[in-house]
């Protein structure tokens, strides 16, 4: 298409053509050229660009494409075109996607059913943060078990900007339990305290995220004697502009076959608890943030031989900038799980890992997260509100284990000395008798006062959640844990590059 919307009939340049792009916006043609095979076609209205680069071409001007979010942008002008060279793409029509280049292909799957799980016209109200549960009875055919090979969101057209993110809960009760079937906000007052016990992951998806395919070994165990008639949708909506009347039956929809794979496949959330214990000073290019899976929990809730992660989705609020996820075992530093050097929360996908990765019994995973708040005035708080913040990598994993969720926050008593300090030393109205998030509030942050906060956060002691899929916590003492890792650094891809 051209800029104005209309069809293009003049010639294209078909040669190709390897550029950067100066801050000013203008274009220049590299001297060094790793564009190859350059070729287009027309679809009625669309146009298909191809070529072949390698991944890191060891031209410094070039971009190293990572295995995480790439940034592809375009220009689009009338035409004709026979030079690049100096063309500011300012004065164009231009933008960008979003993509992961380095796809990892998921297995073809066999027939397969699939029933959607909706929130069955939900009226959402006019404030920005709502957390929607429906708990609701599933089909009969799940008496006998079946697996779960592949979801997908189903989002209403006219809401989809206001469906942030949505998950499945399987509700941990007897099978002959009834639980009420309650459809409202997941903080209402008029919620059932039983429909508490829905708490187990089964189906999660984010902003950009498609359709998630299981690997051929593996599915999502639903339906059996030992499993409960009840699940629980629950979706985020984010209305910023305060909107009413909205009405919305978005949800998930999830693929099963009665044919049963060799493994059980689980999810583990990783990372920081949804709590103010963490916070963000404003102004802040770039401060970081970590949960700890610590050795002790995965030594009591992983199975003697491990799990084999094959999947993660790595998800932030709207400051995230960077999400890594560390594996440590025995003191040594392995490869990543999972790492995004250029994440965006608008593109939230779970992503097939390019190889499994083998967690054991004692090993540790540290998920952290870099954040921006150069546009923000006061501090960013830990917790469930968009204007919140959090730090969770949800791995996807097989053979499924015990352990539910593994993370962390700060020690409770280290925080009160922590504003105790803050107090006395740079004289700031803090107050342990208050709450948490009015102390954070309460300070006027500075770049020194912002230092200490990383100082304090990266040598305190750390509390753990280490909980079972019932929300119970494993046996042991997870309060005051050390916090003594190896230090935290971006590993880049190995370049292969002399000189």
């Amino acid at each position: 298409m051209s800029s104005d919307g209309s069809k293009m009939k003049a010639p294209l340049l078909c040669t190709s053509v390897d550029t950067r792009v100066l801050e000013n916006g203008t274009l220049v043609v590299d001297d060094q050229q790793d564009c190859e095979g350059f070729q287009y076609s027309r679809h009625n209205n669309s146009l298909l660009l191809t070529f072949t680069r390698k991944w890191i071409t060891c031209d410094p001007k070039d971009y190293k494409i990572e295995d995480g979010t790439v940034h592809v942008t375009y220009v689009t002008g009338p035409g004709p075109l026979f030079s690049l060279d100096g063309i500011n793409v300012k004065d164009e029509n231009h933008g960008f996607q979003r993509t992961r280049l380095l796809q990892v292909n998921g297995d073809e799957q066999e027939d397969s059913q699939y029933f959607d799980v909706l929130s069955n016209n939900a009226v959402i109200p006019p404030k920005e943060t709502t957390y929607w549960c429906r708990v609701q009875k599933i089909p009969e055919v799940f008496k006998d078990k079946h697996h779960v090979i592949q979801f997908e969101a189903n989002i209403q057209a006219e809401n989809e900007g206001v469906v942030h993110h949505i998950e499945v809960f399987y509700c941990e009760v007897a099978e002959t339990a009834n639980l009420p079937l309650y459809s409202g906000p997941c903080d209402g007052t008029e919620r059932p305290q039983t429909t508490q016990a829905c708490k187990r992951v089964i189906a999660a998806w984010a902003m950009g995220a498609g359709p998630f395919s299981y690997p051929k070994e593996a599915g999502q165990t639903f339906g059996g004697s030992s499993f409960s008639r009840y699940i629980m949708l629950e979706v985020h909506y984010n209305n910023p502009r305060l909107k009413k009347g909205i009405v919305d039956n978005s949800g998930i929809r999830l693929y099963y076959t009665k044919k049963l794979r060799k493994h059980d496949a689980g999810i583990i959330e990783l990372g920081l608890e949804y709590t103010d214990k963490m916070a963000i000073p404003p102004l802040q290019e770039e401060f970081v943030l970590s949960g700890y899976c610590v050795p002790e929990c995965t030594a009591v809730g992983l199975p003697q031989n491990g799990i084999t992660v094959f999947g993660s989705q790595l998800h932030t609020h709207l400051t995230g900038k960077r999400v890594m996820t560390r594996h440590i075992r025995n003191g040594r530093e392995l490869p990543p799980l999972n790492q995004d050097l250029h994440y965006s929360p608008h593109f939230q996908e779970i992503r097939l890992l390019r190889e499994p990765v083998n967690v054991l019994p004692g090993d540790s995973l540290i998920t952290s997260c870099w954040y921006d708040t150069t546009h923000r005035k006061n501090v960013t708080l830990g917790g469930f509100s968009i204007s919140d913040e959090m730090c969770v990598n949800y791995i996807h994993y097989y053979p499924k284990a015990d352990l539910e969720v593994c993370k962390s926050s700060v020690s409770d008593q280290k925080l009160n000395d922590y504003f105790e300090f803050i107090n006395s030393w740079e004289d700031q109205p803090t107050d342990t008798s208050r709450a948490i998030s009015e102390n954070y509030r309460a300070i006027s942050w500075t770049p020194l006062r912002a230092k200490l906060l990383d100082d304090f956060y990266t040598h305190s002691a750390i509390s753990m959640q280490c909980n079972k899929s019932d929300g119970n916590r494993f046996p042991g003492v997870w309060e005051g844990m050390n916090n003594v890792w190896p230090k935290l650094q971006v590993l880049d891809e190995d370049t292969n590059c002399e000189g």
